[in-house]
């Protein structure tokens, strides 16, 4: 099978104790989404004591509020940043669209990617919407999350499923991990297939920090705008971060 080369590679996670390897991180360059410079590093190694913030990420790629991307980042102490996106895989020449998710057009795949590619590719290469939540994790399962990923992205090369655009989704997944990490975390909502509209549900659950109410809090998460500012040169991470409240648990 010829993957398109976005989602050419599968990393496979290796866990030592704490540390927590990558065998294939995807680092694109986006100019546009046809004009790429393309990279994938191996063995990226992560310390899970390191963990400083995890991140919600939601994408609105679509003009229908509720059609949404969802992902996770995990920002590390020394500034590492890296985003951890389930997805559709695509054959060479596939295109993703909803319809098509519905009926096993596509494998669920769980990419890992430093989020000036996962991110950047959106905000700049795109020019969506883009929102990102500091997640508000009790003390420790911010490492049994990130082993929790590690685990689901080796179980998907070795059993692969379908990727479902209702059942088996970014969103669906995320919901899913999250409940394993603590069980009952986040009840069943009719709103966890329509990820345009889990910003709310997350503010109301207290999965995200509150920034002063929900609609200030979603004023200061959007970071499209501030991303666009971005010529490939400096720290992407920390430049869409800089204008983010400081973590109230740090």
């Amino acid at each position: 099978m010829i993957w398109n080369t976005d989602c050419e590679f599968q990393s496979r996670a290796i866990v030592d104790g704490d540390n927590v390897t990558f065998t294939k991180v995807r680092n694109f360059f986006w100019r546009t989404t046809r004009d790429r410079d393309e990279n994938w590093d191996d063995n990226i190694t992560v310390n899970a004591e390191e963990i400083k913030d995890v991140w919600f990420v939601v994408d609105h790629f679509h003009k229908i509020h509720g059609l949404a991307h969802t992902f996770l980042t995990i920002e590390f102490n020394d500034g590492t940043c890296l985003s951890f996106s389930f997805e559709a895989r695509r054959i060479k020449g596939q295109r993703y669209h909803p319809w098509d998710g519905m009926w096993r057009n596509y494998e669920l795949f769980l990419l890992v990617g430093h989020e000036s590619d996962l991110l950047g590719l959106r905000t700049n290469a795109r020019g969506n919407k883009d929102y990102m939540f500091r997640a508000i994790t009790p003390p420790g399962k911010e490492k049994q999350l990130l082993k929790g990923l590690a685990k689901s992205m080796n179980s998907l090369i070795d059993d692969p499923i379908w990727y479902h655009s209702l059942l088996t989704t970014c969103n669906t997944s995320i919901v899913k991990l999250v409940n394993k990490v603590t069980p009952g975390r986040i009840p069943f909502f009719l709103r966890n297939f329509l990820p345009g509209y889990t910003p709310k549900v997350a503010f109301k659950l207290a999965l995200i920090e509150d920034w002063g109410g929900f609609e200030k809090t979603l004023e200061l998460a959007r970071i499209d705008q501030k991303a666009m500012l971005w010529d490939g040169k400096g720290d992407y991470s920390e430049m869409i971060r800089s204008h983010l409240p400081a973590s109230k648990n740090k």
